[in-house]
């Protein structure tokens, strides 16, 4: 089920540094450029909390979850820029994609690469992360993978998640193995720890977060890409008054050292109690 609600931060310093942002702008700056969103006044956006530490449900001292991660900081860092209220509309990774093929959104913000084959669905901003490719297993199966060669056996079972880009990677590097898509990266983490998938294709920095609180999972080899390293803001196709909104902000958030300090800050969360996945109401 697919819910609206509105971004909070757990951490109150970051909550303040962004507020402070905003402050900075005008509240017209939105209009001012030329901006339209789907819902006037507000920057609405689409995410997967299955990814710490991009997106994921942090617990608060309360019990609470609450959405966090170093996606979620950019995207309200994006939306004080613009002089825009945040609402986040949190769905599967594959609803992100429809979310933006639909326009019923006006990002997306769930880790995404600027794969070519989104270009017809979405418009990319600039790269704000750069990250990389990895291929995980359990512990106990560390030495069977010493190359990617290894993963092409017709006796495995590789996961990746439906609709990113580790598809392409596991088709490419493990073409004879099972292919088992699977809609979060929490289940696929879930298979792996269960002794049903022999490995899966992660984003390293997904697969790292797990690993620290998964300890039986191993992250066992850096996967080439030959695509646009990093993640990218996907904007919905033809907004090139938001795009360049967009790119402005991160620009911004990079020079000034946010978005370093929102990824030092969603790591440190994701190594508490989180949640990932939807939360139903």
């Amino acid at each position: 089920m697919k819910k609206k609600l509105f971004a909070t931060i757990l951490v109150a310093a970051m909550a303040l540094n962004m507020i402070a942002c905003g402050g900075s702008k005008s509240a017209d700056k939105a209009a001012d450029s030329g901006i339209s969103t789907v819902t006037a006044g507000k920057l609405t956006v689409a995410t997967s909390p299955d990814f710490a530490p991009y997106e994921f449900y942090a617990v608060d001292e309360s019990g609470t979850p609450q959405l966090a991660g170093f996606d979620i900081a950019l995207a309200q860092y994006i939306a004080d820029y613009l002089g825009l209220e945040l609402e986040v509309v949190p769905v599967d990774f594959d609803g992100v994609l429809m979310e933006l093929q639909t326009k019923s959104v006006d990002i997306g913000l769930a880790g995404l690469s600027p794969d070519p084959k989104r270009d017809s669905i979405m418009d990319f901003s600039d790269v704000y992360y750069e990250g990389g490719q990895s291929f995980v297993c359990v512990q106990a199966n560390k030495d069977k993978f010493t190359s990617l060669e290894d993963t092409n056996n017709a006796e495995y079972e590789i996961g990746a998640q439906t609709g990113s880009i580790q598809v392409d990677l596991a088709n490419t590097n493990s073409p004879n193995a099972d292919i088992i898509q699977l809609t979060k990266v929490t289940d696929i983490v879930a298979e792996l720890i269960a002794g049903k998938l022999d490995g899966a294709y992660i984003e390293t920095a997904v697969a790292e977060s797990y690993a620290k609180n998964y300890p039986d999972l191993y992250v066992a080899l850096d996967v080439p890409y030959e695509g646009a390293e990093g993640s990218a803001v996907g904007v919905s196709k033809g907004n090139e008054a938001l795009l360049k909104g967009v790119n402005e902000a991160i620009a911004a958030a990079i020079s000034e050292g946010k978005m370093a300090e929102f990824v030092a800050t969603a790591n440190e969360q994701a190594s508490g109690e989180i949640i990932e996945g939807l939360i139903e109401e």
